[in-house]
């Protein structure tokens, strides 16, 4: 080996050595949100409880399954959302009285036909799960209010007009009007954990076959 060698060799086996660490630890990142994927699939499927806890609380009481008898309300929200192999919807918000307290209820999903399709107050018992969703990202329209057509799920604004309390309950199961639910899963929380890490580990592949090729080259031209 010449001296011509050295540094690029240490370079590449540097550069290597951080693509594998980063693979690593991407690895190490996939098996602590499988975890969390677990045991929040866990809470969403344990036994319901029977009635709302009197003070809920975002963090606590997230994916709280429950199970309550109340009154569906009017009037409605309408938040647009699209399903694989079905095109652009809405999903149904309204107000739940359940004894006196009032709720926002997430019935589930309708076509775009049936936004605006008459819907009837009734006596439902209802068995869900307790959100504070995070639909909102930085590309998302403001809500138009004037059009009755929303983008995100904002708990706190969406209990403003409806004048409910901001807990929102998302249905498991059918409450009538031909409404689809949309139940709480985990399959919308991102776990791209193993793809980063296999990028990282082909980089490092990548990073390796270039220094060896440059050494290769450094070598021809001082032989």
């Amino acid at each position: 080996m010449t001296r011509q060698m050295i540094v690029p060799l240490l370079f590449g086996l540097l550069g290597a050595a951080v693509l594998v660490w980063l693979g690593l630890w991407q690895m190490q990142r996939l098996g602590w949100k499988q975890d969390v994927l677990a045991k929040i699939e866990a809470r969403i499927g344990a036994t319901p409880v029977s009635q709302l806890p009197k003070f809920p609380d975002p963090e606590r009481d997230q994916y709280l399954p429950i199970m309550l008898s109340g009154r569906i309300e009017q009037p409605e929200l309408h938040v647009l959302v699209s399903r694989k192999q079905i095109g652009a919807g809405y999903r149904i918000i309204v107000p739940f009285d359940v004894s006196g307290r009032r709720v926002l209820l997430d019935r589930g999903f309708v076509r775009s036909t049936d936004k605006n399709a008459p819907r009837l107050k009734a006596d439902v018992t209802v068995t869900g799960n307790l959100l504070w969703p995070d639909d909102r990202t930085s590309s998302s329209p403001k809500n138009d209010q004037s059009k009755n057509i929303w983008f995100a799920r904002d708990i706190d604004e969406m209990a403003s007009v409806l004048q409910t309390e901001p807990v929102l309950i998302v249905v498991q199961s059918n409450t009538g009007d031909a409404i689809d639910p949309l139940p709480v899963e985990t399959n919308s929380i991102p776990n791209d954990h193993l793809q980063y890490a296999i990028t990282w580990f082909l980089l490092a592949i990548v990073w390796l076959g270039m220094t060896g090729f440059l050494l290769w080259r450094i070598k021809r031209r001082t032989d």
